[in-house]
């Protein structure tokens, strides 16, 4: 399904009812956004995984603009943006106090959207993601995971990201995210839909110069951080940083020490167990 927001035409799917029969009446299900990585790709990198929380949520996905199926000039690529096209997807649609959820990328644009609009949402989940990146470290671990090649891929993705350079960092350095091969994330790459022009403007651009520790003291609502001890894109520093950045009391971090980079993918039992008592929770 698509909806126009701000000069865009986004790409969205639902998994669920937002009216769940109950009895004689019906029951308002709160609706979970799901927020993928990247930027570049679709949310579909995200499914199946995330359609278990359809049993109590309607849940959303999004692709970003200029991501996957959405349209949008690449002068509104920027974490402002999108985080503003979350607040006006919602407004469009009806939906209120949602739960929004955003991985990698997709949190970092949850972290715009929830500084620019601190009342809206009423639980936040930043799943493997970073306010600022640690490319010295990120360099350092392909090296110390898969050698010199590693880090020459690597060292060359992050500063010249020609396709060349994405195509040997996506068959080097991607497998080198997670402990051991996952045979279903590596079809779900095989069938997103990838643009590499929004990676790389946003690899030689924003990336860069990024820092969203200041806007996260805005957010206002419950917010779980997950990490992976084995991530070497956004390592536990990363999420270290946003939990001290955010109002006390404001966020809760779960580290998973021998998962990598999305929790869900390494250890999908015990993400989904964190994931659930955090949901489970009535908003304050």
């Amino acid at each position: 399904m698509y909806i126009d927001v701000d000069g865009a035409r986004l790409f969205f799917d639902t998994v669920g009812a937002q009216l769940a029969i109950a009895g004689d009446h019906m029951d308002t299900r709160e609706t979970l956004i799901v927020m993928h990585g990247g930027p570049g790709f679709d949310h579909t990198t995200l499914r199946p995984y995330f359609d278990r929380f359809s049993d109590h949520y309607q849940v959303v996905y999004l692709d970003h603009r200029g991501n996957g199926r959405s349209s949008g000039g690449s002068e509104s690529w920027t974490l402002a943006q999108w985080g503003k096209d979350v607040k006006e997807f919602c407004d469009r649609l009806g939906i209120s106090k949602p739960v929004v959820y955003g991985n990698s990328f997709g949190g970092m644009v949850a972290m715009s959207y929830a500084a620019q609009f601190p009342e809206h949402p009423s639980r936040l989940i930043l799943s493997s993601t970073a306010a600022r990146l640690h490319i010295s470290t990120t360099v350092a671990l392909m090296w110390e995971r898969g050698g010199e090649r590693a880090r020459e891929v690597a060292e060359r993705f992050w500063t010249t990201p020609d396709e060349q350079a994405m195509q040997e960092y996506m068959d080097v350095c991607l497998p080198l995210y997670n402990p051991s091969p996952n045979p279903e994330e590596a079809q779900a790459r095989k069938r997103a839909i990838i643009r590499p022009q929004v990676t790389r403007q946003f690899i030689l651009g924003e990336m860069r110069t990024m820092d969203a520790r200041a806007g996260l003291a805005r957010i206002a609502c419950p917010t779980l951080i997950l990490a992976g001890g084995y991530d070497p894109i956004t390592p536990e520093v990363c999420s270290q940083e946003i939990h001290a950045a955010l109002a006390p009391g404001i966020g809760e971090l779960h580290v998973f020490p021998d998962a990598g980079h999305g929790v869900h993918r390494d250890d999908p039992a015990g993400a989904e167990r964190v994931l659930r008592k955090f949901l489970s929770r009535s908003p304050e």
